[in-house]
């Protein structure tokens, strides 16, 4: 395997405290202060990474920081986020941070290149869903970046 690592966990995925993508973001952002993230993924970027930061109230530096400076496991990594003022991880934030990243889906043009890029024809049947998408496009760098 290269030096460098195509994230693989999906935005889809929850760890114990029920956020949604926020196992994916503790991933990229612990590859990116290793510079082992792979090119193209950003460790914070502008979308469902800040969706979830600015859900829960968290500082996207501050995050970036503890992450670099501790390596901290996934649940040390959830205990800091538990720990952070004014952190908001009532039920009500997490379903509705969790239904804005299951309600997201991609451009038309964004999907038709996700779908083309792996040879999948968009006949329209196809997942518009950005996290099946996202997964798509994953596989496929995983796949490029590997096993090829």
């Amino acid at each position: 395997m290269a030096d460098t690592y195509v994230p693989l966990i999906s935005s889809g995925t929850a760890g114990p405290l029920g956020v949604l993508h926020l196992p994916r973001l503790w991933q990229k952002v612990s590859l990116e202060a290793c510079g082992k993230l792979a090119a193209g993924y950003p460790g914070i970027g502008q979308g469902y990474d800040m969706m979830v930061i600015g859900a829960l109230g968290l500082n996207a530096d501050a995050v970036k920081k503890f992450i670099a400076g501790s390596k901290p496991t996934y649940p040390q990594f959830e205990a800091w986020v538990k720990s952070q003022p004014g952190v908001k991880l009532d039920k009500a934030t997490i379903d509705k941070s969790n239904r804005a990243i299951q309600g997201y889906n991609h451009d038309d043009g964004t999907r038709k290149s996700i779908l083309g890029a792996s040879g999948i024809t968009d006949e329209g049947s196809v997942c518009h869903d950005a996290i099946n998408l996202n997964n798509i496009d994953d596989w496929f760098e995983f796949h490029q970046a590997a096993l090829k």
